[in-house]
């Protein structure tokens, strides 16, 4: 059986469901009026693709951060009586705001998302949630603390395919499932990058706050390899194709198998460099579950083919995707589309009905929950141990050794120097 929703539909309807977890903080907006004051920290590409369904939605836009004045034109323009910051330190110490959205480079994810928890305020963060495992069990540990309505950018987790994907695979219809393959077809890591770092003839463009962009990294000559989007091929700044696309495929997993933390992760890719991201890589997770045989999953990203995908001949799931192997039967899914095998099978297969209420929005969900002081499906509990696990697989591919994980104690037992992987040292004045 294949299932295909119509696409446009598929995006419009995007969102995420609203749980019935109720939250004890009380919001901080005026009740009166419902008002959500916001405060936007990074205004273009998917930070847009953020702060303009959350206004559409309702949310007030109040503050605005940018660290280039250039990508703000345009929020500046349709929200000219929000006050403008170049540095987000100084928003979060502001009054008048409720939320926050944060939609840095990873490097700045944790900072402005701890800072902002600190100060009370409900925060929506894209993914991954920080850029360090020992970064997001802080922020998981401050979330609870403060009890903030939280939710990280997975916005697919809000499709109605991935909500039929987990009734189905929940229902037992492909049976115990003790192995998930995931990949993607994105790749990162060019040297050509690295060659243009140090470039002396280099100069930062006009209303460009490189200093304040770098943030808790330490200090480096500025490169035009860097910014806007390239900082993704770096260590310093993401995390190659990993960090920035497995939250939103090993989301599927997590979610209908009720995944939390591998006991090990190990890992093998394109040559480790010190500076620049991976080319490609494979991470293999060993999931140790209670009553139930252990779960392999297993990712693989860069532009190869997948060997399984192909010999199945689900050549338009190779961009990217999940394939649940049961002792029932199998299910390959994508963000839009899902097909049980064999097809001869499952050919008159019927769903069961749905259990998952549709979404009224993924960024309408956010603020919803903050009206009602309940949580998101993807709350930074749930996010944060998600993004943790996604990040260890960066630490196994760089150590180039397989990590005896220790959960509770945030450590891989037989690797001591992924300790400098798993947490990191910030510039002075940066530290939280």
């Amino acid at each position: 059986m294949e299932y295909s929703p119509n696409r446009r539909h598929f995006i419009l309807s995007a969102g995420l469901g609203t749980a019935a977890l109720a939250m004890n903080s009380t919001p901080t907006y005026a009740s009166k009026s419902n008002e959500i004051r916001i405060g936007v920290i990074g205004t273009a590409n998917q930070a847009r693709a953020n702060w303009e369904p959350v206004a559409a939605a309702g949310g007030k836009i109040v503050t605005v951060c940018d660290v280039d004045e250039n990508l703000a034109v345009d929020i500046r323009k349709k929200h000219p009586d929000a006050k403008f910051f170049s540095d987000y330190r100084k928003l979060l110490e502001a009054k008048g705001i409720d939320a926050v959205i944060v939609s840095t480079a990873d490097h700045n994810h944790f900072p402005a998302t701890y800072l902002a928890i600190q100060a009370g305020l409900h925060v929506y963060c894209e993914k991954p949630l920080t850029h360090t495992v020992g970064e997001a069990r802080r922020i998981i540990e401050a979330t609870r603390q403060k009890k903030v309505v939280t939710q990280m950018g997975t916005q697919i987790h809000a499709g109605k395919n991935y909500r039929r994907v987990v009734e189905i695979l929940q229902s037992g219809a492909i049976g115990e499932i003790n192995e998930v393959q995931t990949w993607v077809g994105t790749s990162y890591g060019k040297q050509s990058l690295k060659a243009r770092v140090g470039n002396p003839s280099d100069k930062i463009p006009a209303g460009f706050n490189y200093d304040l962009w770098l943030g808790p990294v330490a200090e480096r000559p500025y490169s035009s390899a860097y910014h806007p989007f390239n900082w993704r091929h770096f260590w310093a700044f993401g995390g190659g194709a990993l960090a920035d696309m497995a939250c939103h495929h090993m989301d599927l997993p997590f979610w209908a198998l009720g995944l939390k933390h591998p006991s090990t992760v190990s890992a093998k890719g394109s040559p480790v460099d010190p500076e620049i991201c991976h080319e490609w890589c494979d991470v293999e997770y060993i999931f140790l579950r209670e009553n139930k045989e252990p779960l392999k999953l297993t990712w693989s990203d860069g532009p190869r083919n997948q060997t399984l995908v192909k010999e199945l001949g689900l050549q338009n799931y190779a961009g990217g995707g999940n394939l649940f192997i049961g002792k029932k039967g199998m299910l390959v899914a994508n963000y839009g589309s899902y097909t049980l095998l064999p097809k001869e099978q499952f050919k008159d297969f019927k769903a069961p009905a749905p259990t998952i209420p549709d979404s009224i929005g993924h960024h309408k969900e956010w603020l919803e929950a903050i009206r009602k002081r309940t949580s998101t499906t993807c709350n930074f509990e749930y996010s944060g141990t998600l993004t943790e696990a996604v990040l260890l697989g960066t630490v196994a591919y760089r150590t180039g050794k397989k990590l005896e994980w220790d959960a509770k104690n945030l450590k891989a037992t037989n690797v001591s120097e992924a300790d400098k992987l798993i947490h990191k040292e910030y510039r002075k004045g940066w530290a939280v």
